[in-house]
């Protein structure tokens, strides 16, 4: 996103990721045009299949169009040269499978999300895109399900609340909830996360700094801070900012604050992290091992930044 990483620099990633134990790589046809399924495809052809777990999703299919197709798309840069099209129909699922188990090569994938069907996305078409997700969408991913294409099927919206009308008509294996339930926005706490925990629905959590804003924090920062891939609001901005200071208090990065909070949620088993290179990956890990003492979550809560009924990670605990 927002910067062109070479061929190199990706496989160099996704090999240091994996030797450091990374085993849940998430990835879509949206994601550069193709570009991100081509480039997991190679990284996926040196290492054995079993050790790794591949999520990708279906609702866009890609059509080669090096006339027509844009070099930048969206918050991608420098991406292949195809053209996107929403596809929720049964055969459009069906062609995206066997697309992306082509650009992956793979003979099966763990994980297919039906992708970006709320609101946020379609906008006033959204009723329509949801009658279409239940009626031909998600039967048909049941059906190649069977066949063993694929091994689970859920959604991928940051919309919780589509994630709830989805589950009151259809059984999920699992969900990918972007940017619901973080140190900034716990909106998914109330409803969707309860009934997810008692449906037995897997929830992976991604964007956990919610497109930037937990990951740079907001003091000192250069330019207008990202909150959900545009310019935050001045209230979140806010937030961000007592967040941060409460951070510095107890001298807890707010990436590891971050990373760890949404874990601590019984529902939520997974927290993606996006990352652009080794350096980023080795942050990322290490932010995700970082103590948070106890009085630094309840310093939080008596301050109101987060819910009191929002669980919080323990402290680790010491020998003497």
């Amino acid at each position: 996103m927002y910067a062109a990483i070479s061929e190199a620099a990706a496989q160099a990633l996704l090999a240091g990721a994996y030797a450091d134990g990374c085993a849940s790589f998430d990835t879509a046809p949206h994601y550069g045009n193709g570009r991100s399924e081509q480039r997991f495809g190679v990284f996926l052809a040196g290492v054995p299949r079993a050790t790794v777990t591949v999520s990708t999703k279906v609702g866009r299919l890609l059509t080669p169009d090096a006339v027509r197709s844009p070099r930048n798309f969206g918050v991608y840069v420098d991406v292949l040269p195809n053209l996107q099209h929403f596809n929720y129909s049964a055969a459009g699922v069906r062609r995206s499978i066997e697309d992306s188990l082509a650009r992956l090569g793979l003979d099966y994938i763990d994980i297919a999300y039906v992708h970006d069907c709320s609101v946020m996305t379609h906008g006033e078409r959204a009723p329509q895109v949801l009658r279409q997700v239940l009626a031909e969408a998600l039967p048909e991913l049941e059906r190649i399900k069977r066949e063993g294409l694929i091994r689970h099927l859920g959604v991928a919206v940051s919309h919780w609340q589509t994630c709830v009308e989805i589950l009151r008509e259809a059984d999920l294996d699992c969900l990918l909830l972007a940017g619901r339930y973080t140190l900034l926005d716990q909106s998914a706490l109330s409803e969707l996360l309860p009934l997810c925990a008692a449906r037995g629905v897997r929830v992976a959590l991604g964007g956990p700094f919610n497109s930037g804003i937990l990951a740079t924090g907001v003091a000192g920062a250069q330019q207008p801070v990202r909150f959900n891939y545009e310019p935050a609001p001045g209230e979140l901005v806010a937030r961000a900012a007592a967040i941060e200071k409460v951070c510095e208090r107890h001298g807890v990065p707010l990436r590891a604050a971050a990373l760890q909070f949404p874990l601590a949620q019984a529902a939520i088993e997974l927290v993606l992290v996006g990352v652009k290179s080794i350096a980023h990956w080795k942050d990322a890990l290490a932010m995700m091992c970082h103590p948070i003492p106890e009085g630094f979550w309840q310093a939080l809560r008596r301050e109101r930044l987060i819910p009191d009924n929002a669980p919080t990670p323990r402290a680790p605990e010491t020998i003497a």
